[in-house]
This record gives C-alpha cells, structure tokens and sequence, in this order.
C-alpha cells in the first residue's frame, strides 16, 4: 500500500488492537465486504498508545492514527468499555485496566478479566438490582496516515449481575445481563452476541459506510 493509505487492489485493513476475540468479530462483518482485516504485525513489537481522551471516541482515533502512521496503512481501533450507571459511569474509558493494580505486570488477558470482573462486583456489593442498569459502548474509527476516515459507534443495555454466569466472551460479558435475551452476553453463541453487542452494532453501521468509501474510489 502507497504512503497516502489508499488501497490499490485488495483491500486490506489492519485491526490496532492485540485482543484476538476483537479480531474474531470484526473479521467476521468485514470480510463479506472481501476486506482482509489483519492483526498487528507480531515481528514489529509496537509500543501499545497512551490513551489520553476522556471519551470512547476520543480514544478510538487516537489509537487509529497512532497505528496508522506507524505502520502506513489503513488501521481500525475501536474503544469500547463497560458503562455503569451506579459508578457515575465508570469503569468507562478505563474498563480493560480497571483493576490494573491488583494484576502482575505482564498479566494475561484472562486474568485482567477476572480482576475486573471481581473489583466489579465488590464496588456493587451494596447495590441493589433495580440500580445495577449499565451498558456496554463501543466506538470504531478507520484511519489512513494521518486522517480519519470514518467512524461509527453501538451500544447495548443491560444490568450487572452479583456473580458471573457463562463461559464465552471475554471482558465483562458474564455480569452483563441482557434483559431480552435472559442471559448474559457470556452465555451466547458468538453469533448470536455479535447480533446485538455494542461492538456488533457499531461493525454493521461501519462496514456500510465502509462499503459506500469503497465505492466512491473505484
């Protein structure tokens, strides 16, 4: 790909994110569009960004850009978090480190999960499940070399439940309590989450704006 970002033949697209189950799901919108999303490159060793914005989106670009510049292509970074209404709307932009402090340095996904996942259910100990309403946001942003693209942005409402229930996912999905499907998004099937998640939402709104920006540059 040309140093101005813009694909030439197939289109390639390159995920800013190191989370494979991310990966799994944008991959699985995208290539219906005949996009290969690719992980970063393993050999590079990219310093992970700083995220400095106080909003989803604000962050969702800044890690856009950063990977975008670093490696001259197209790159999608999304932010996404747990919002809970009885927090003030925390854990928030801070949601994958909310417990970075009870975790070793180098710790394991799954085991930042399970820290967040535990320091949640302490700080809510006390609240009662007609206040436990929260909803899991997420923000896309594409970015070639220095510009964005687009952008596109999802939700899902549902409540924190007092114990984990459900082995798929990853993240905070065993608390979260989707009301109409009665589970958490934990206890479904990767297609049946990816139908209604915040993620999944915002991907279907990306990949038509997406197909229209293809479109334009034939």
């Amino acid at each position: 790909m040309p140093a101005t970002g813009v694909p030439q033949v197939a289109v390639t697209i390159t995920l800013g994110s190191g989370n494979p189950h991310k990966l799994k799901e944008v991959s699985a919108v995208l290539s219906a569009l005949g996009v290969a999303v690719l992980p970063l490159p393993a050999d590079r060793k990219i310093p992970e960004p700083y995220e400095t914005g106080s909003t989803f989106a604000e962050n969702a670009r800044q890690k856009a850009l950063y990977y975008a510049d670093i490696l001259d292509c197209w790159c999608l970074a999304d932010d996404s978090g747990l919002v809970v209404d009885a927090l003030d709307g925390l854990p928030g932009v801070i949601s994958a480190r909310y417990a970075a402090d009870c975790c070793p340095a180098n710790s394991s996904r799954k085991v930042i999960d399970c820290a967040n996942n535990a320091k949640l259910l302490a700080v809510l100990t006390s609240v009662p499940d007609d206040r436990r309403t929260a909803r899991f946001v997420c923000h896309l942003a594409l970015a070639a070399p220095g510009k964005i693209l687009l952008e596109s942005s999802g939700k899902i409402e549902g409540r924190i439940l007092h114990a984990p229930a459900g082995e798929n996912g990853f993240g905070y999905d065993p608390l979260f309590y989707v009301d109409e499907k009665g589970c958490t998004t934990a206890q479904l099937s990767s297609h049946d989450k990816n139908a209604i998640s915040h993620r999944g939402c915002a991907l279907r709104t990306f990949a038509k704006k997406l197909r229209i920006l293809l479109a334009e540059m034939e």
